[in-house]
């Protein structure tokens, strides 16, 4: 709840602890009558700058967590040591959202409905029955509503403050997909058959050459297109030769330690040459991929883009007329877009290439950011336009059709090496905010 200055600065002094009162009867001008007549609805748990933690918002998160630990059968803590822990992360998002207000950071409509539709369709409801979904939960809509709009606004001020600012150095990116190259995609899944030529724990080294032979053999017919399956019922001494060898579908994470080696090396429909280990010489084949990174051919576009946002001193009317004047200065005045990108978009991911994003495919970009670029022509200049982000002017400077799947596995690498510094990051962060905020408890 915010409180008006005037209100907070009452709560602060005299009246400690009392949120609200509902005075029974008329207006009533005296302290006097106000402190006969009220009832106390609520009480602060903690004041944070300018803004508090309620006593019902604590017991509410409270009553949620214990039940939800209860469940998962997990020993709970001392009572007061979890509350304690439940006000102070009570406490990190209120300086959160305080941060969030000062920056303009704002939820709109549109995007909230486009979250929540998304929470529908997961639970293959409509959008429109949700409320009554949620209610048969005993879950107030508005409440629920309120709460995604909270941690919407949370995920947009990390992305700004923390994931904005994190630099993956391209070594780092190339000696990660070097890693890659040599184990298995562990997003994807792998369709696998399995042949096992045995070799006696006592094998002569004439027995260990022809079982080697035998297993070359077999390679060899695989090779040449012979069935797979055919070959491992006639041949292999595994237990699954009666399947056709067929060991299905595993996960990256769940194949054997000695294919693991092999299979990122492998395409769908080869077959591994003979590995050796203690029990034999061993044959896989790799049958089908899913999941992971596949070829994909997408349609990209090319854009540059000058970003700014407002301020204490400037506001959305002002930021769209800067960026109105800016747009007129390219097209009338035959100024470089990219030159003034440089010196005035307040993007620093793009403004020290002139504003230059780059090719980039769908879903690349927020979706009212893509729809400006979807309706431009090439070398077009749109007018301002409002993201989450900030203001916006975009030109598009061309489309092409592209094989993306070697693109689709850099982003995916550099995504997770972002993600894995951004769990460090993010709590240097948040530690640098609580430190910075005035905090003081009231339980």
């Amino acid at each position: 709840m915010k409180l008006l200055r005037p209100i907070f600065d009452a709560i602060r002094g005299s009246l400690v602890g009392v949120v609200l009162l509902a005075v029974a009867g008329g207006a009533l001008a005296q302290t006097r009558e106000l402190s006969s007549n009220g009832v106390l609805l609520d009480r602060i748990a903690a004041i944070v700058n300018d803004g508090v933690v309620l006593n019902s918002q604590l017991e509410e998160q409270t009553e949620e967590i214990t039940h939800r630990l209860r469940q998962q059968n997990t020993e709970l803590p001392p009572r007061n040591v979890l509350r304690q822990q439940i006000l102070e992360r009570l406490v990190i998002e209120e300086i959160q959202m305080q941060r969030a207000n000062k920056l303009g950071i704002q939820v709109s409509d549109e995007m909230l409905n486009g979250a929540l539709d998304d929470v529908a369709r997961r639970n293959n409801i409509s959008f429109a029955d949700l409320p009554q979904a949620l209610a048969q939960q005993g879950i107030d809509y508005r409440t629920f509503r309120d709460e995604i709009r909270r941690q919407m606004t949370l995920q947009l001020l990390r992305q700004r403050d923390v994931i904005a600012r994190i630099n993956v150095s391209p070594r780092e990116l190339e000696q990660f997909l070097a890693r890659q190259q040599n184990t298995p995609d562990r997003n994807a899944e792998y369709n696998v058959s399995h042949i096992l030529i045995s070799v006696p724990v006592s094998a002569s080294p004439e027995q260990i050459e022809a079982r080697e032979k035998r297993a070359r053999d077999v390679f060899e017919k695989a090779s040449s297109g012979e069935d797979f399956a055919q070959l491992a019922v006639t041949y292999s001494d595994s237990s699954t030769n009666i399947e056709g060898g067929s060991l299905g579908w595993r996960r990256g994470s769940q194949l054997p330690s000695i294919l693991a080696e092999n299979i990122a090396k492998m395409k769908p429909g080869q077959t591994s040459e003979p590995i050796r280990t203690p029990s034999g010489f061993h044959l896989f084949r790799l049958n089908e991929v899913r999941g992971g990174v596949q070829q994909s051919v997408v349609s990209q576009v090319h854009a540059r883009h000058i970003l700014l946002r407002t301020n204490e001193l400037e506001d959305d009317q002002t930021v769209e007329q800067k960026l109105n004047d800016i747009r007129r200065r390219v097209l009338e005045g035959g100024e470089d877009f990219a030159a003034i990108a440089a010196v005035t978009s307040q993007d620093p991911g793009s403004a020290a290439d002139g504003g230059d994003l780059g090719w980039a495919g769908p879903g690349s970009f927020v979706p009212e950011f893509e729809k400006q670029i979807d309706a431009l022509s090439e070398n077009e200049i749109s007018k301002p336009f409002k993201t989450q982000f900030g203001w916006h002017i975009v030109q598009l400077l061309g489309r092409r059709q592209h094989d993306s799947t070697e693109d689709l596995r850099r982003q995916r690498a550099f995504a997770e090496l972002r993600e894995a510094k951004a769990e460090e990051e993010t709590e240097l962060w948040l530690r640098r905010l609580r430190d910075e905020a005035f905090v003081e408890y009231r339980m």
